[in-house]
């Protein structure tokens, strides 16, 4: 950590996190209401009961001395391993999981990789490959290896999320594995070397969960939705119908990210998972880098246009504001737009759908926009 850090913001944060049923969804509620973490365990308990959500036995677990003893202990923890701990108020915070409704409150983080690259891809998939997902994997990287501001993310299991993150480290792409446990281990114990790796060239490890913790099976699906979340793709190369793959992919939908993933032979059950969510929908079948770039309107390599401003005059407020952020870049995606215009969802949407209706802004797939 560095040395002019806030530790005691930080034991605030942390101990936030530490309150029984505290969750994203009531932790959140309480920092609109009191401001900082701070402020919530300074109020008085009776203030803190009105907030919707807040059982008695929970309000009053906000003045047990344990709850600031086990921060404490972590901050020490976190300091000596050079984590980092990233809060949800924070810029350096994965903007796109914060859009997520279930996003965690905090999260830990050792590694030097900007968390809200331009382009995110999640790489998931079985951790029984075969040849052909292992070749699918490798080179769906070397085709996103020359694409400017990309990241990598799995989940540092073996198969596909290892040799992704292999791959990436061979290809210099920076990638990050999100993880189901603390971040005083590595499961599996195997990935300790390549997680070190990652880590010291330009990536890292990220997880929602207290050192201490165990890979327990019920902690992969909330990493699962770390993974889908934080991402602008999730892309599944091999799975079968159970896997926890698919788990991902399907909470990729939920927060209306692109979903793709690669065919394979009809009677190969490690396929079958994947060819099924490309029949229903809920993917896009992709059988290269190029077809994932053409999804994302990633492809393209022309500088952003210089649009005449008095094209423009004549916009109101919230369409100026949409043009300028769209004038930056040669696509911007949805969330981007949100954070930039500080318009709400259902104004930018409309004031979207006017400029297009006026042939001032094309939507592009994978939720982008640019200048027509």
């Amino acid at each position: 950590m560095e040395p002019n850090i806030d530790i005691e913001g930080i034991i605030y944060q942390l101990a936030l996190t530490f309150v029984p049923g505290i969750g994203s969804k009531t932790g959140r509620a309480l920092l609109e209401h009191f401001g900082s973490p701070s402020s919530i365990f300074k109020a008085p308990l009776k203030d803190i009961k009105h907030v919707i959500g807040i059982s008695e036995i929970n309000v009053k677990a906000f003045k047990d001395a344990e709850i600031m003893q086990k921060a404490e202990e972590e901050v020490k923890f976190v300091t000596k391993h050079n984590i980092a701990t990233l809060f949800c108020n924070q810029e350096s915070y994965p903007q796109r999981l914060n859009n997520c409704a279930d996003a965690p409150l905090l999260l830990y983080y050792k590694g030097t990789a900007n968390l809200n690259m331009d382009k995110i891809v999640a790489i998931v998939g079985t951790r029984k490959n075969t040849d052909y997902g292992l070749k699918l994997c490798e080179d769906l990287i070397q085709g996103l290896q020359s694409q400017e501001n990309i990241l990598v993310v799995s989940g540092l299991a073996s198969g596909i999320d290892s040799i992704a993150h292999r791959k990436s480290l061979a290809s210099a792409v920076p990638t990050v594995g999100v993880l189901a446990h603390g971040l005083d281990r590595i499961y599996p114990a195997t990935n300790k070397t390549l997680s070190n790796e990652m880590v010291k060239n330009g990536g890292g490890v990220l997880t929602e969960f207290v050192s201490k913790t165990i890979p327990d099976r019920f902690n992969f699906p909330m990493r699962n939705r770390i993974v889908a979340g934080m991402s602008d793709i999730t892309v599944v190369v091999e799975s079968d119908i159970a896997g926890g793959a698919l788990i991902t992919a399907h909470l990729a939908g939920s927060y209306n990210r692109e979903v793709a993933a690669f065919p394979g032979r009809v009677n190969d059950s490690r396929s079958s998972g994947c060819n099924e969510i490309i029949r229903t929908n809920i993917a896009s079948m992709i059988t290269k880098a190029d077809d994932l770039l053409d999804l994302m309107n990633w492809n393209k390599s022309k500088k952003p246009k210089t649009v005449q401003k008095q094209l423009f005059l004549a916009l109101l407020p919230e369409e100026q504001k949409i043009i300028d952020a769209l004038q930056t870049k040669d696509s911007v995606h949805s969330d981007e737009l949100f954070h930039q215009t500080g318009l709400n969802n259902s104004q930018l949407a409309s004031t979207l759908l006017q400029l297009e209706m006026q042939g001032l802004v094309k939507a592009l797939p994978g939720k982008y926009y640019r200048i027509n």
